[in-house]
């Protein structure tokens, strides 16, 4: 091989390495466009992390002191939840104003 090919051999791989890094910041940029709205959502909950936590403990605390209250609560709860869900489902067949 002689210096003149070497020299063009080199240059091609140069030129397929830049244009590689340049389709990788292009991919990188697309991923993050992507990810932004998720990566919003995740903030989001992580501000709000520790008044959950907090919360939760204290459901369960009174949970535990309570435990008849708790599952009128539950049992309301889930009544609540499929019920709505079975509105939204006929809200499809019967479409209100």
């Amino acid at each position: 091989m002689t210096n003149a090919e070497r020299r063009a051999r080199k240059a091609a791989l140069e030129a397929a390495i830049e244009q590689q890094r340049l389709d990788l910041l292009v991919e990188a940029e697309r991923w993050q466009q992507a990810a932004r709205p998720l990566e919003a959502g995740w903030q989001t909950l992580q501000r709000y992390r520790l008044p959950a936590l907090g919360g939760g403990a204290m459901l369960l605390w009174w949970s535990m002191r309570h435990p008849a209250a708790a599952k009128r609560l539950v049992r309301r709860s889930l009544l609540v939840a499929v019920t709505a869900r079975r509105l939204k489902r006929l809200q499809r067949f019967l479409p209100l104003p």
